[in-house]
């Protein structure tokens, strides 16, 4: 009975997370609220298909113990040392303002500073999946406000710790009374506790995973690191601690070992889904039947969680001198909201009768409220800025005419070597970049570039193309760069052009406009690479190169021949059928040759 129950729900988070989270992401909402609306719709309150909470709770415990074990794995000391400044400055700053503020607002609704202080606290973390799933989603995470974000994140994800080893201590001395003596007794003993496993896994987890390594079986390894996460989990709990602190510090201490690659390796494909079964049972887990009968109360809550702690975000990016007002918003919109550990700190506050069940679950309830708003508040507020920035017309860059013979449209990676090339050869030329940020970095180097749009005529004229001879096409997406092909083509037919084709598709495009060099970024250096690798194969560096030359022209006749068909899918699929028979006929008689 009990593993059918097992199944029962096993099949029922599965299909409703990929039903919903496909549903999501297709709406561009992201996984995450993906996972939360799937456990809401199949939760007691809705569909109630999961009225037992109790199975649902001890089903997603193990995602909750591996989640915080990769976390803690993504903490190595060396990470933190780089890191230092933002992740201990500014991270401290924002979690410890912000639990202040929050701890004494709920000290004037008249909590009891234990309560408090525990709300205060578990407030003032962020959610590390939601937020940086977010940056990921939006391509934020190498930007300015998402290096900050991430370091606030890193700091909160270890000022874990305390916070998690504290609670019992506040629950111990409440039910002591405040029995002083009693309480240094019980924080002695968490923190040998905590010391043994740390340096006990120092010394002992090496030569461990030595062993497991030795047998060359992948299974073993898994199952060692398994060992470590819940052999540490289950000390702590043994200890009266959570046993999601002993997941988290067992990453830490593997974080700057030999195998933690090895490790992350194996663990990294079912990171997103033990993510997916914590927020299901998030979802799962929200009283929707609260909202409804006290609406205005949750409301409030997570007006004030957001209210507080956006300011102070803004703040410490203002601190930090590094952030635009824009970027502030944006660091406050991720960050504003509560985290997967308020559930963990809440849960153990509430167990050791710190909190009743009435606050427990309003505050509950307002943390998952807020924290499926914060990728709507990330969505919204990017909008806004990116249409209060492009309100109005660009203003671009007005060109002195210099009579470049070579105007190169695209800064990027590739534009910048043939850049570099001409520049060595003293050839004048002209870049054209769309991009601001790649225009403004570039100028602090003497290039001669210009911000604007290459496929506007006026600037192609400005820049003077009229009386170029050649035109470098460099932009990395197709769309713009066919629309600048065809400009150019069409207003300057004497202007020589070289393009840059992402793909073969997009070469037959290119062709269609009779462009005259088409050079596919990635062929060339393919080529390089295979003739590297038959040399390491065995085979002389004459005969690899002859080899790859081969197919070099018959890849090219190829494309010839494709090109022609190449709005038929069939007879696309055709020829390429028989240029493969082709070329293995070709090295076939090849080898012939050479034996004979």
């Amino acid at each position: 009975m009990e593993s059918s129950h097992f199944l029962q729900y096993a099949v029922m988070f599965l299909a409703a997370a990929v039903v919903a989270v496909a549903l999501s992401k297709r709406a561009g909402l992201g996984a995450v609220l993906g996972y939360l609306g799937a456990g809401a719709l199949i939760g007691p309150h809705v569909l109630g298909l999961t009225p037992d909470m109790s199975k649902t709770s001890e089903f997603s415990e193990l995602g909750v113990i591996l989640l915080l074990f990769v976390i803690g794995l993504e903490l190595s000391p060396q990470r933190l040392w780089l890191m230092r400044r933002a992740v201990f400055g500014s991270g401290f700053l924002q979690v410890a303002l912000s639990a202040i503020t929050l701890g004494a607002i709920a000290m004037g609704l008249r909590l009891g500073w234990q309560a408090a202080l525990i709300i205060g606290l578990g407030l003032a973390l962020s959610s590390t999946a939601i937020g940086l799933q977010t940056l990921a989603e939006r391509k934020e995470l190498a930007s300015p406000h998402g290096r900050l974000a991430f370091a606030i994140l890193l700091f909160q994800d270890v000022a874990a710790i305390p916070i998690l080893a504290l609670i019992p201590v506040l629950g111990m001395h409440q039910a002591r009374g405040g029995d002083v003596s009693a309480d240094g007794l019980a924080a002695l003993k968490y923190v040998a506790v905590i010391a043994a496993v740390v340096v006990g896994g120092r010394y002992l987890l090496r030569p461990v995973f030595r062993m497991a390594a030795r047998t060359r079986i992948a299974e073993v390894f898994t199952a060692t690191a398994l060992l470590v996460v819940l052999g540490t989990a289950w000390v702590m709990q043994l200890a009266g601690m959570q046993m999601s602190l002993g997941a988290f510090l067992a990453g830490m201490l593997l974080a700057d070992s030999e195998y933690r690659h090895e490790i992350e390796s194996q663990i990294d494909p079912f990171k997103g889904l033990l993510m997916g079964l914590f927020f299901l049972n998030v979802g799962v887990s929200l009283d929707l039947d609260l909202i409804r009968r006290q609406p205005l109360e949750v409301a409030g809550i997570v007006a004030i969680l957001f209210a507080v702690k956006s300011p102070i975000l803004i703040g410490v990016g203002k601190l930090t001198g590094k952030l635009d007002f824009d970027q502030m918003l944006r660091l406050a919109a991720i960050l504003g909201g509560g985290g997967e550990f308020a559930f963990v700190v809440l849960n153990l506050a509430t167990r050791q009768h710190l909190l009743n069940a009435t606050q427990h679950d309003m505050v509950i309830v307002a943390v998952t409220v807020s924290m499926v708003l914060t990728p709507l508040a990330a969505i919204a507020c990017g909008r806004w800025l990116d249409s209060r920035k492009h309100a109005p017309a660009p203003v671009f860059d007005e060109i002195v005419d210099e009579h470049p013979r070579v105007i190169i449209a695209g800064y990027g990676r590739m534009g910048q070597i043939v850049a570099r090339i001409l520049r060595a050869q003293r050839i004048p030329y002209t870049a054209l970049e769309h991009s601001i940020e790649q225009v403004e970095f570039s100028r602090r180097f003497g290039t001669n570039i210009y911000f604007g749009d290459p496929s506007r005529p006026e600037l192609l004229r400005a820049a003077g193309a009229a009386k170029a001879e050649v035109f470098v096409l460099t932009t990395d997406d197709p769309e713009t760069n066919i629309r600048t092909a065809r400009i150019v083509k069409r207003l300057y037919p004497q202007l020589r052009i070289v393009a840059r084709a992402r793909n073969r598709q997009h070469t037959f495009r290119l062709m269609d406009l009779n462009i005259d060099d088409i050079v596919r970024e990635t062929l060339h250096s393919s080529l390089e690479m295979a003739r590297m690798v038959l040399e390491d194969l065995g085979l002389e560096p004459a005969l690899a190169s002859g080899q790859v030359e081969k197919f070099l022209v018959h890849d090219v006749e190829l494309l010839k021949s494709q090109y022609l068909v190449y709005d038929d899918e069939v007879a696309l699929m055709q020829t390429s059928r028989e240029a493969l028979e082709d070329l293995e006929r070709l090295f076939e008689a090849d080898s012939a040759q050479e034996q004979a």
